[in-house]
């Protein structure tokens, strides 16, 4: 129970970071649901927050946190970082923040492969 509730604890953190590093960040409620019950639970806060940073500030990736965006999936890395690109102030780069996404989807792919 405690490591549930540590679990859930650390999401929400997440999703707080989330929103203070993209302030636009808002989504309806049942799609944040959906987000929340199906992808954020499967991936540590701070790879979370690295797979923002490279995809929106040209950061770099671990292979842990390669790991950790495979074992969450393409269709959940997909909608995340979609519903951020969307947001009126980064919408005019979402071309370039889409591609970034999938370039690293595919990397973290060779990368999850080699081990």
């Amino acid at each position: 129970m405690a490591h549930t509730s540590s679990r859930t604890t650390i999401v929400f953190i997440v999703v707080a970071l989330i929103c203070a590093f993209v302030p636009a960040f808002s989504i309806e409620e049942a799609e944040a649901k959906s987000l929340w019950d199906t992808c954020l639970l499967k991936i540590s806060p701070k790879c979370a927050l690295d797979i923002i940073g490279v995809v929106f500030e040209n950061l770099t990736i671990t292979d842990a946190c390669c790991h950790d965006l495979v074992q969450e999936g393409k269709m959940c890395h997909d909608t995340l970082i979609k519903y951020i690109a969307e947001k009126p102030h980064l919408v005019a780069h979402e071309t370039e923040y889409l591609k970034k996404s999938n370039d690293l989807w595919t990397h973290c792919v060779l990368i999850s492969q080699t081990a």
